[in-house]
């Protein structure tokens, strides 16, 4: 069986086909150096990673399953050929659960404790304690709505019950209960949900479904004391409904980690806007990112040579 890494190649991805190869002998690994070699050697392959172009795919008479390089490849690698296509594609998911999940709650726990407010204060040398007993959120009290309960929103679920929260998840495919969620929905009860929430956490990919789905309307929803949270991708987000919404209070604040445009430009208003926590994408740091990336691939060898099913399929219509 034909495996080619697709181009561009690095140090990583080079590394990895040798490693594959060593651990996967029926597989025969071809690194394809640029889009000359990748379209010579596509017509035998049956597996394939990385990004295929439509005229590629055209080629690859013989390709049964495409490992992509990302857990949530960006707008256009879905392309309409390749939902239609019968090649399974999987992808890296579940790799950020504990960074991501860690990340959020970091938000979580700073606006409950009113970082947001002490944060620009602390730059000024300002020694301004807010009134006793305001300006705190108490968790145990309050209640998360988390709208992707995937392996990330599951994971943020688990540490958001840990510290007493009440834990709503929204899902467009789960419908079990995992540990820490008190309740699932379905996305068609999140305009019934929004009003319920202290912390609105958005954990969903950016497919067709999603993109611009949080929008002023939905913030309007909102209670004017909850937090919106978003750290899965920035297209679902209309930033300037979000800067009307702070701006009319109808919210209390957000901690952003992604943005419709990335990076953030320098003359933004969410940049100096009160009770904004900004991050630039970086939710997902931490170690160990690239062996749980290898992981996965060599396990999808392995499975792919032995004719079982794969590790994390994407719903190619769906993008995720």
């Amino acid at each position: 069986m034909r495996f080619v890494m697709l181009p561009p190649q690095s140090a990583k991805t080079r590394d990895w086909a040798a490693r594959v190869a060593a651990a996967v002998p029926a597989l025969d690994v071809v690194v394809a150096e640029d889009d000359a070699q990748a379209r010579n050697v596509i017509a035998e392959a049956e597996a394939a990673f990385g990004t295929i172009t439509p005229e590629l795919l055209r080629q690859a008479a013989k390709l049964r399953w495409l490992q992509a390089p990302q857990a949530a490849p960006p707008a256009g690698y879905y392309h309409p050929a390749l939902v239609a296509h019968p090649v399974v594609v999987t992808n890296f998911r579940e790799i950020y659960n504990d960074h991501i999940a860690a990340h959020i709650m970091a938000f979580v726990l700073a606006f409950a404790r009113g970082l947001h407010d002490y944060l620009p204060r602390q730059l000024q040398r300002d020694w301004r304690p807010e009134p006793l007993d305001t300006g705190v959120v108490h968790l145990p009290e309050s209640t998360a709505l988390i709208v992707g309960v995937g392996g990330i929103g599951a994971e943020t679920a688990r540490l958001a019950a840990a510290f007493g929260m009440r834990v709503t998840g929204v899902d467009a495919r789960r419908r079990d209960t995992p540990p820490g969620v008190a309740e699932m929905h379905a996305p068609d009860a999140l305009d019934a949900l929004l009003p319920r929430a202290d912390f609105v956490i958005l954990t969903v990919p950016h497919t067709p479904a999603t993109e611009g789905f949080m929008h002023r309307a939905r913030f309007a929803r909102m209670k004017r004391s909850a937090f919106f949270i978003n750290i899965g991708r920035g297209k679902t987000t209309r930033l300037d409904d979000l800067v009307a919404a702070l701006r009319a209070g109808e919210i209390a604040g957000a901690g952003l980690d992604v943005f419709e445009q990335e990076p953030l430009p320098a003359d933004h208003p969410l940049w100096t806007m009160p009770g904004v926590l900004i991050t630039p994408h970086t939710a997902g740091f931490g170690p160990y990112l690239d062996e749980r990336r290898f992981e996965i691939l060599v396990e999808n060898c392995r499975r792919f040579v032995a004719g079982q099913p794969l590790r994390n399929v994407v719903d190619k219509a769906r993008w995720f």
